[in-house]
Formats: C-alpha cells, structure tokens, sequence
C-alpha cells in the first residue's frame, strides 16, 4: 500500500509539470533564476556544514541552469547579452573553484550577483515588459 501523501506528491509533480509546460519564456526564464537562487542557498549551507555532497548536488544543478542560460542567450538580440554571458561564465568559473575548495563565501559571492538579476527577471515578468532588464541596474 502507498502511503497517503504519495497522490500528493503526484499532484504536486503534475502542477509543476503544468505549470514549466504552460509559461511564458519569461516566467521560465524567472523560474530557472527561482531555482538558480535556491541551489545556491542550498549548496552554500552544505558547505557550511560540512556536507560536501549535498553541496556538490546543489552547486552542480545551480551550474546546469547556468549553462543553460549562457547556451539560450542570443547575443545577436540584445546589447546587454555580451555582458550577461560574462557573468554566466564568471559564474561558472567561481562556482567550480568554490566546490574544489569548499568554500561557502564564493557560493555565497555568486548569490548575491544571482539575486538581483533575479529580481530584475521577476519585475520584468511581473509587469509584461518582455524585454531584457537593464543590466546595470540588475547588477549595480
């Protein structure tokens, strides 16, 4: 016999099948910063405790969307997008370099650059401006 939070559990994954199937490219690309940003927080904390592989699940997963956002990014559409790459790439470099030497401050440098571009692709999103946010006011 299943347990009974196991249809939860299959509701749950079905809403969020749903929802990434029906969104907007702007509300993925707002989900993708969602997860981004909780990977990060994640994969900070385990190092912080210790628990380098559960760090290493977390940073790795927040280094694929990364990748997937630099691999998305048309740098032929938007002035900003050369920019926004080298920050993606930035990224990825110090995120490796954070998990090699387990330290929780580069995991942490990186949240706090993530954070604000996430904020800027929420506002965006929010009030139907599909456009790119500006990235020197995302990031400074």
């Amino acid at each position: 016999m299943l347990p009974r939070a196991y249809p939860l559990a299959n509701a749950v994954g079905r809403y969020t099948e749903d929802s990434v199937s029906t969104a907007s490219p702007v509300r993925l690309l707002v989900m993708l910063y969602d997860r981004l940003t909780l990977d990060l927080a994640r994969g900070e904390q385990a190092l912080r405790e210790g628990q380098l592989d559960l760090a290493n699940a977390a940073i790795g997963h927040a280094q694929d969307i990364i990748a997937e956002l630099l691999s998305s990014l048309d740098q032929d559409v938007w002035d900003g997008a050369a920019a926004l790459a080298s920050i993606y790439t930035w990224l990825l470099t110090e995120l490796s370099t954070a998990v090699l030497r387990a330290d929780p401050a580069r995991v942490l440098a990186c949240r706090e650059l993530v954070d604000p571009l996430r904020q800027a692709w929420s506002e965006a999103a929010a009030s139907g401006n599909l456009g790119a946010p500006q990235l020197a006011g995302a990031v400074g």
